[in-house]
């Protein structure tokens, strides 16, 4: 059943870290490690409160192949750029908290940026927001 109530909450959660990767792009300051877990943060946010909206209970993971799974299980259609954003995970927990620069000062962050908003508005759209 839907759960409309946690799919809104989620999605403010969504823009709001969508939000903060907007305000990143103003400093130089803001290191790939943290640009990428805000933008993990808010696709997975989004795929949340999707999830919420279709009835689906969906796990505390920040695993984003994950979530996508779900909805196309699910019988939702994903677009492939969207799945594309898969590799996001990689900069959630376990990369917040390394010391690894493997990932470091490769992000393009204004297709980033540009990518994430289409998830977000997506599943505004399809809530109704």
């Amino acid at each position: 059943m839907c759960d409309r109530k946690t799919a809104l909450m989620m999605l403010m959660l969504a823009r709001e870290d969508l939000t903060i990767l907007e305000e990143m792009m103003k400093s130089a300051r803001i290191r790939d490690r943290g640009f990428g877990f805000h933008a993990q943060q808010a696709v997975e946010k989004a795929l949340k409160a999707w999830l919420a909206f279709v009835g689906v209970d969906y796990p505390k993971t920040h695993d984003l192949e994950e979530l996508f799974a779900l909805l196309i299980e699910r019988g939702q259609s994903v677009p492939e750029a969207f799945q594309r954003l898969e590799y996001l995970t990689d900069y959630a927990v376990h990369l917040r908290y390394s010391v690894s620069e493997e990932l470091e000062d490769k992000i393009d962050r204004v297709a980033l940026i540009r990518d994430v908003a289409a998830v977000v508005e997506h599943v505004e759209r399809l809530i109704g927001q």
